[in-house]
């Protein structure tokens, strides 16, 4: 796994694309990005695998990863951009390197009701470039290109900001009000 140590179990079963899940009916390998977390918000047992879950994440990267996926993708649980990014951050925090990489194309991109943040997405993806993830080198460079440039529309806009009175002030009014009404100057 980027960006974690790796355990024994990881060891003796080479991480694959695909992982083998069984159910009333069979058994089959699928995606690994397959939705697995079945039930509906509210659920009891939905939010007790939930906590359950949330409980490994406090001690495992790789488990706050999966918890801010299932957040981000509405995986058995209500989407909630705002908690997914806390969890994605926790995992990032603790050196996992897709997390690092999905946070940092999170800031470069925006989400939903989050902006864009170049400089963050810059710290982010610094990380996982720096643990060699792919595509980590490519997307960092964007970064610090969004990063310059908000930083010239800031220089901008801050200039503009200041000479705000001069221009508004400066430019006459054609109409003017007098005691019988509007008149045209």
């Amino acid at each position: 796994m980027a960006g974690c140590a790796q355990t024994p179990a990881d060891q003796i079963a080479p991480r694959q694309d695909t992982v083998r899940l069984c159910n009333g009916n069979g058994c089959a390998d699928v995606p690994r990005n397959t939705a697995t977390f079945q039930g509906e918000p509210g659920d009891p047992e939905a939010e007790r695998r939930l906590q359950a879950l949330a409980e490994l994440a406090e001690q495992d990267p790789r488990a706050a990863y999966d918890l801010g996926l299932r957040l981000l993708r509405g995986d058995g649980v209500t989407r909630d951009s705002y908690q997914a990014i806390q969890w994605m951050r926790k995992a990032g925090d603790r050196g996992h390197t897709e997390a690092q990489y999905a946070l940092g194309r999170l800031y470069l991109l925006g989400f939903e009701e989050m902006g864009s943040d170049p400089a963050e997405a810059e710290a982010w993806l610094s990380l996982a470039a720096a643990a060699n993830y792919k595509d980590a080198d490519k997307l960092l460079a964007e970064a610090q290109a969004a990063k310059q440039d908000e930083q010239r529309l800031y220089r901008i806009r801050e200039a503009y900001r200041k000479s705000w009175g001069a221009w508004y002030t400066g430019y006459p009014y054609y109409w003017i009000w007098a005691p019988s009404g509007w008149y045209l100057r």
